[in-house]
């Protein structure tokens, strides 16, 4: 059912995977460093048609500088972190709340309420990018970070919910009970006693709704215009409009507009890996 580990391979078949990984890796990365090296060539090489060859002259700082201080990228990055953080805190704060009532207590429709929460992540976006963007303009929250935040953490709790719920569920039920048999209250177990066991799954959970948010460009799209309330990836369009046929600035754009992401993911790997993997293995 499940594939043979490598170590347990042929010689041969070790030696294979050893030299095509290195390989797969350049080839997976290869557009990431195409852009890198974009981003660092002066404008001329591309009139001349040097897109690989050796660039005539490094510009990282010229080309840089001109990202951060001739353009609207600073307010675009800050208008991402002003949607992402909020956004991030408000569903996983819900879904733990949510998570710990349908995975702890069993009542009639629970199983009901579970599915009503994960419903929604069963519907594709586009259908609802009309009916979202009115209800936006009629609240008066069309063109703004708030009504964006807002949007983001209604959509992405569903998914949050089924991921702490099952979570919550493979915790020892005995720790409920012997806290309940004490007296203690049922906030107190959430708060003291359920809520540190999450810490793995929080950690993994706010990684991955954070490349979500951060990555998303429909709704970014669909729901905000201009530089006061667009994030960093809708931003890229106005961006390429403003630096039109100058690759390198936006390739340096681009990659300015990857690196959080990325960078929360590195900080955080080693509890987004423990959250992931944990209660994979008895």
């Amino acid at each position: 059912m499940f594939p043979t580990p490598i170590e347990r391979r042929s010689r041969t078949a070790q030696i294979t995977y050893k030299a095509l990984v290195p390989i797969v890796l350049v080839l997976w990365l290869l557009p990431l460093i195409a852009v890198a090296l974009f981003s660092v060539r002066p404008s001329i090489d591309f009139t001349n048609g040097n897109y690989w060859g050796v660039p005539s002259s490094f510009e990282l700082f010229t080309n840089y500088s001109k990202v951060f201080f001739d353009s609207d990228m600073p307010q675009y990055l800050w208008n991402s972190f002003l949607i992402t953080v909020p956004t991030v805190v408000g569903a996983v704060a819900l879904s733990c709340m949510t998570g710990f009532a349908l995975g702890i207590y069993r009542f009639r429709g629970n199983l009901f309420i579970f599915f009503m929460f994960i419903a929604g992540n069963f519907v594709p976006f586009q259908i609802l990018m009309v009916p979202v963007r009115d209800l936006t303009v009629n609240a008066g929250l069309y063109d703004t970070k708030l009504g964006l935040v807002l949007f983001h953490v209604a959509f992405q709790t569903g998914f949050c919910t089924l991921f702490m719920r099952n979570f919550i569920r493979a915790l020892p039920y005995e720790l409920i009970e012997a806290a309940r048999v004490e007296g203690v209250k049922e906030w107190r177990i959430f708060w003291f006693i359920v809520l540190p066991l999450m810490r793995p799954a929080i950690a993994a959970l706010s990684v991955l709704i954070f490349t979500f948010i951060w990555n998303d460009y429909f709704w970014a799209v669909v729901l905000t215009q201009g530089p006061d309330a667009q994030p960093v990836t809708a931003g890229i369009t106005s961006f390429n409009s403003q630096f039109v046929a100058q690759y390198n600035l936006m390739s340096a754009g681009s990659l300015v507009a990857a690196l959080p992401p990325v960078m929360m993911f590195f900080l955080m790997q080693r509890h987004f890996i423990a959250g992931l993997t944990l209660g994979a293995v008895k």
